[in-house]
């Protein structure tokens, strides 16, 4: 592990305790490990899963297929974001993601009555205030709806209520990825994992090599990543903005919220798409601005990203920019960014989140620790917390 990095871990526990840095560090360090663990754990249960995807159709053809819809919130409606194109890719369905702070109050907007539909949550706790309530009553009302939950908490109450639901389904991811931290690190790329695996359900044998290279790709990142993020985090920007397309604008969402959550608001954060930044989002960028676009894979993709990385430079409306991309277009980005961080392994964008998002986690650590916070409970007026608290729902 890097130096940046194992300077947290390598300090005794209690002194870990002190600084409020006993899981943060610890728990994006095991990332790739627990990567190939929760793909073992699926192994295991891989008939179940089958049984019950090919019941509620999606293995049937054509229009008979579900419609799937995948929910979360806050960082875990960004690891649905993050498996919904190899999802559609795979399974061959209509697949779309939305978050259940949008479904709870409009949720019949969202039920489509008279088709099959699909309904996976994923839910760190399983405790969402509003996840729970969509499932409770979309159980209650819509009960020609299948449901497959991805939590990290067996005792979560999404999973208590469908106990007993023959049109329900539970996976349970281990409890070493049920992050203790305030923030999602561990989870939410296991989440993702899990989706994965989900999308090969029928096809493991083609995933499971892929997943080994992730995970060396997460491996070699977070020795070079933390380097590089601990360098920005002491020029003290206060603020960054993250730019992504197709699965990686799941990253840069994702990105964008650790900073923010990490430093309890005091580093401002935006995230675009990367043509997306130009119709108007572009006005907040300035020199004291830190600009990380991550950088598809696909040539056409990665050319309108470099193109935007020198508009930027050209204009000079940012301090630094860093472009997150595979290795072997870096020869490309040499004039379109003042840092360039390779990721190696030729890994397709539908893949990529697990292994982009290591660099916005390790951002959001080190910037905690520069403005004096404490990584795994940063907000000291106890404004968020590692659980949304129960509000009145309707």
């Amino acid at each position: 592990m890097a130096t940046s990095l194992a300077r947290f871990l390598d300090l005794p526990k209690p002194t870990r305790e002190a600084l409020g840095c006993l899981h943060t560090p610890a728990e994006i360090a095991q990332q790739p490990d627990t990567w190939k663990s929760t793909l073992a754990d699926f192994e295991r249960l891989q008939a179940g899963v089958r049984a019950f995807l090919e019941e509620v159709g999606v293995r049937t053809d054509g229009e008979l297929r579900p419609a799937v819809t995948l929910i979360g919130a806050g960082s875990s409606d960004y690891a649905a974001q993050a498996v919904e194109f190899v999802l559609r890719q795979q399974w061959g369905c209509q697949v779309s993601a939305l978050a259940s702070t949008e479904m709870l109050p409009n949720l019949e907007e969202y039920a489509a009555v008279g088709r099959r539909s699909l309904w996976i949550s994923f839910s760190r706790s399983g405790d969402s205030p509003e996840g729970v309530a969509v499932l409770e009553q979309a159980l209650a009302r819509y009960p020609e709806i299948a449901h497959l939950v991805v939590t990290c908490n067996a005792a979560g109450r999404m999973a208590a209520v469908c106990q007993g639901v023959p049109r329900a389904y539970v996976v349970v991811l281990d409890d070493a990825v049920n992050d203790r931290s305030l923030v999602m690190t561990s989870s939410f790329t296991n989440m993702i994992v899990l989706g994965h695996c989900l999308a090969h359900a029928w096809s493991l044998g083609e995933y499971r090599p892929l997943l080994g290279r992730l995970a060396g790709a997460g491996e070699d990142l977070l020795r070079r990543a933390a380097a590089l993020a601990e360098a920005m985090a002491r020029r003290s920007f206060p603020r960054v903005c993250f730019v992504g397309s197709g699965a990686l604008a799941s990253v840069a969402r994702e990105s964008a919220l650790k900073v923010l959550e990490m430093t309890a608001g005091e580093v401002k954060t935006m995230a675009e798409t990367v043509l997306g930044l130009r119709h108007g989002p572009m006005a907040a960028l300035d020199r004291q601005t830190l600009f990380i676009c991550f950088v598809s894979a696909e040539q056409r993709r990665a050319a309108y990203a470099r193109d935007l990385l020198r508009e930027i430079g050209d204009k000079k409306i940012v301090a630094e920019r860093i472009a997150v991309g595979p290795a072997s277009a870096e020869g490309e980005f040499a004039d379109a960014c003042e840092w360039y961080l390779p990721l190696h392994g030729e890994i397709g964008d539908v893949y990529r989140p697990v292994l982009d998002v290591l660099f916005g986690q390790l951002l959001g650590l080190f910037f905690s620790e520069a403005h004096g916070l404490r990584p795994d409970a940063p907000s000291p007026d106890g404004v968020i917390n590692r659980v949304v608290q129960r509000f009145q729902i309707y």
